[in-house]
């Protein structure tokens, strides 16, 4: 889900993003997210989105 949602990049989708990283953090799979996000970006030609969802990870695993 958070693959397809920073994919898709749309103000929802970010907050259903912020939402299960909050509720999954511990158990997420940070290397697969990113090896499989990385691909659809290039393609896509949008890697602000990744940018984006690590700032993301940062700011929730900082306890912001």
């Amino acid at each position: 889900m958070v693959v397809l949602k920073s994919f898709a990049g749309r103000e929802r989708d970010w907050l259903d993003v912020e939402s299960v990283l909050v509720r999954q953090r511990r158990v997420l799979r940070w290397p697969l997210v990113l090896d499989e996000l990385q691909p659809l970006l290039a393609l896509r030609e949008t890697p602000e989105n990744l940018d984006k969802l690590l700032q993301l990870r940062a700011r929730i695993e900082s306890g912001e």
